[in-house]
């Protein structure tokens, strides 16, 4: 069967919806999924490998990068910039590879707007924002003001989540990884990866 290159994989999510807890188990049980490795001006953590964690760059050689619209997307957080390269992606589909980008809304519309239906799209959303509210609280990380924010920014990011292919809802986490592994699976069955299964255009669906 013939299958065109690349599959790519885009999840968002509001922060403390689980979305790392899914994303890793996904990545344990298909090992071919890579993660979309990003730009950023930020400078490397212990342990931190540029290529494999980042592409690791300074401020002037991000912005070149962002005059010559060499990003898919990007973006500036926390002081340092982000950003999704073309020349990346491009190589991805090119070979064929299984690639999962973990972005925000602004990314992933970004995206969208470069890549359309060469992509998949799947929002992860708590099942109500009081139980988000909860769950922020419990890590006890945030001070009243930063929950307050989160929970806002949350409210404005499932605002969006109709623009998505899928809806995973994460209440029991068993649940919400059945449902990230059904979507998963059900992507690569778009006809957009099965086109060897269907005639050419013009084709006479008789010959042969």
């Amino acid at each position: 069967m013939t299958r065109i290159p690349g599959f790519l994989f885009v999840i968002t999510a509001p922060s403390g919806a689980g979305k790392t807890t899914l994303i890793t188990r996904l990545r344990q049980e298909f090992p071919q999924i890579r993660f979309s490795v990003s730009t950023t001006t930020r400078p490397p953590r212990a342990g931190e490998v540029h290529g494999r964690d980042y592409f690791f760059v300074d401020h002037g050689t991000f912005s070149d990068m962002v005059t010559r619209d060499a990003f898919i997307e990007w973006a500036h957080i926390h002081g340092n910039d982000y950003g999704t390269s073309r020349e990346y992606v491009d190589s991805a589909l090119d070979g064929g590879s299984e690639v999962l980008f973990d972005i925000d809304v602004q990314g992933f519309r970004a995206l969208r707007a470069q890549l359309g239906p060469r992509a998949n799209y799947v929002f992860i959303a708590p099942p109500s924002l009081e139980t988000l509210g909860r769950r922020l609280a419990g890590r006890g990380t945030e001070n009243p003001e930063s929950l307050a924010l989160r929970l806002k920014n949350a409210r404005t990011e499932m605002e969006a989540a109709g623009e998505f292919d899928f809806i995973v809802v994460n209440d029991d986490l068993e649940t919400a990884y059945t449902e990230l592994r059904a979507a998963y699976l059900a992507c690569h069955l778009r006809p957009q990866y099965r086109t060897g299964l269907l005639p050419a255009p013009g084709q006479d669906s008789h010959e042969g």
